[in-house]
């Protein structure tokens, strides 16, 4: 749900398939998926992990607390389509045909690398432009998984029907994602004044943060 109500993605144009992407450390299998496909162990840890990311308060405009059943309602069922970053090996050539494959009996909280939703930022006559809201866990960052995410989505997010992806509040202080994303063909095409009060001061004092708005076109 937005601020305009349930939203309608546009129809997709193209099979969204499992995908592997290079890191570093391995290699990342991406998985999109629907609510009803989300197996429910997944799914207390990822809420876990974006529960805590709310507490933190740097990165999400949401105060929280959600509740796992909110979650579920904003990550799955208001999405086109959720998708979910697995650890791989190196050694991996072809992505596992399914997330319970890729999984490979481990728990999420071992081999979970990311995940992020794809939804409408517009009703109606602008909905064929999209938003995402990415998260690693603190456990896996700096693996270059975010990049590996951020890849798949211009890869996802077009095959889903969307002519363009806009993101509405991607704070100052978050200075790695708006690297990646200047690196990756966006524009900054606008700044939102005090738009966060994060926890970015001093011992995690409250201050306000500009935001950035970044565009790209698909087509």
């Amino acid at each position: 749900m937005s601020a305009y109500g349930a939203i309608s993605a546009p129809t997709p144009i193209a099979e969204l398939t499992s995908r592997l992407w290079p890191i570093p450390s391995g290699s990342v299998s991406t998985h999109p998926i629907s609510f009803a496909d989300a197996p429910e162990e997944m799914m207390q840890y990822m809420y876990e992990v974006f529960a805590k990311e709310l507490e933190d308060g740097l990165t999400y405009p949401q105060e929280g607390p959600f509740d796992f059943e909110a979650f579920k309602t904003y990550f799955f069922k208001t999405a086109s389509t959720t998708v979910i970053a697995v650890l791989q090996e190196a050694s991996m050539k072809e992505p596992p045909s399914s997330l319970m494959e890729a999984q490979a009996e481990r728990s999420w909280r071992e081999c979970l690398g990311g995940f992020y939703y794809i939804k409408p930022n517009y009703p109606g006559r602008s909905s064929h432009n999209c938003n995402a809201g990415f998260v690693v866990p603190p456990i896996q960052r700096g693996k270059k998984i975010g990049g590996a995410l951020a890849e798949s989505y211009l890869i996802y997010a077009p095959a889903l029907g969307y002519r363009g992806s806009v993101f509405n509040l991607v704070y100052e202080n978050n200075a790695a994602s708006l690297r990646l994303w200047d690196k990756l063909g966006f524009q900054r095409v606008g700044k939102i004044p005090r738009a966060g009060r994060l926890r970015s001061g001093p011992n995690g004092t409250e201050e306000y943060i500009d935001a950035v708005v970044v565009f790209k076109s698909f087509v």
